[in-house]
């Protein structure tokens, strides 16, 4: 689904049944005051972090006053904070919550309020959000599954470091995982569990699977790049070396694993990117502006052949590319390709 200008094209086929709201808060107008938007996130990771920084800027660029909160993995604090928000009569609420079965009397309330609650990064299993901003997940598993399968030459033993179990990040990206495991009999899994995207947890558990396994883990399959790194680490400190890794987001100490060799890749979703489109969306619903709701973002991967460019955009040309940002967003959410960021190997729409 793609966002168009062209209103009269979109109308003319209806607009709600291609996923287009202009519902909001109050139905304020394009010309009205600064917008407030509520956030609440599952936890300050790496990943959010940069996400932060593009809705800061975005939010800068747009004239919004963000609401953070961070709910440090504990669904009732979610809750509470969600709760909060629509007490305090924001225009919007984002989540990227914690659990996909969740906030469901969060989500009733908000909507009976007119406040519309958008879902970004992770999903909601709630028929009443008023919109999701969601990577492919599944695609990005099968991605960094087909990678590892392709450097081992289809056979070996893995290990999989998986998100919070329940979060639909985790559920969608085993899912691709497992799709790609399934034409590959000859690739064996010793042990899969979840680190809960955290780097110290990914430490821990795979000192343990070391510990298990020894020199029987011929590769490790992790559903984040925090999570790799921490696998790294413990592989570094067993003193083994050269164990293939593959992750997933991007970060900058993600990135430089993939330049210096020490991942064989990783697939980029920037959350500077996913979060400024999310934020756009929710700011555009609070509007009573037309919009896609469910705008996708699908992440390209990552190797050495075009790191240096992700590089450029997550770390060395930072503020240039926040500087763009806000325009970036804008023509992405028209385009409908919301995680074109100019990559070698993207194609503009």
């Amino acid at each position: 689904m793609r966002l168009t200008t062209r209103i009269a094209a979109i109308a003319s086929v209806g607009a709600l049944g291609l996923g287009l709201t202009a519902c909001g808060a109050g139905d304020t107008t394009a010309n009205s005051d600064t917008t407030r938007i509520g956030v609440s996130v599952y936890d300050m990771s790496s990943f959010i972090t940069a996400g932060k920084e593009g809705m800061d800027a975005y939010a800068a660029d747009n004239n919004i006053e963000l609401v953070w909160n961070s709910a440090n993995l504990d669904v009732s604090t979610q809750a509470n904070q969600v709760d909060s928000m629509v007490n305090q009569g924001v225009d919007a609420i984002i989540v990227v919550p914690i659990q996909a079965d969740s906030l469901g009397p969060q989500v009733a309330t908000a909507k009976s309020k007119g406040i519309p609650l958008i879902a970004v990064n992770a999903a909601l299993n709630n028929p009443d959000v008023a919109g999701s901003v969601q990577p492919d997940d599944v695609a990005a598993g099968a991605q960094e599954m087909q990678m590892m399968a392709d450097r081992l030459g289809g056979r070996g033993n893995i290990v999989i470091l998986q998100g919070p179990l329940g979060q639909s990040g985790e559920i969608d990206r085993t899912k691709g995982i497992e799709q790609v495991l399934a034409k590959y009999p000859e690739i064996r899994v010793l042990a899969k569990d979840t680190a809960n995207w955290k780097r110290d947890e990914a430490v821990n558990k795979m000192k343990n699977w070391i510990s298990g396994f020894g020199n029987q883990i011929d590769a490790v399959v992790a559903e984040n790049d925090d999570m790799g790194l921490g696998a790294l680490q413990a592989l570094k400190e067993s003193g083994r070396s050269g164990v293939p890794i593959v992750g997933i987001d991007g970060i900058e100490d993600g990135l430089n694993a993939v330049k210096s060799g020490e991942f064989i890749g990783t697939s980029l979703q920037n959350g500077t990117v996913e979060l400024s489109a999310g934020l756009a969306v929710a700011n555009a619903l609070a509007k009573g502006e037309e919009v896609n709701t469910k705008p996708v973002y699908v992440m390209p991967a990552i190797t050495q052949d075009n790191v240096d460019v992700a590089i450029q955009h997550v770390v060395t040309e930072r503020q240039q590319f926040l500087d763009g940002l806000s325009e970036l967003t804008k023509k992405n959410l028209e385009t409908g390709d919301i995680a074109y960021e100019g990559i070698p190997g993207q194609k503009q729409p």
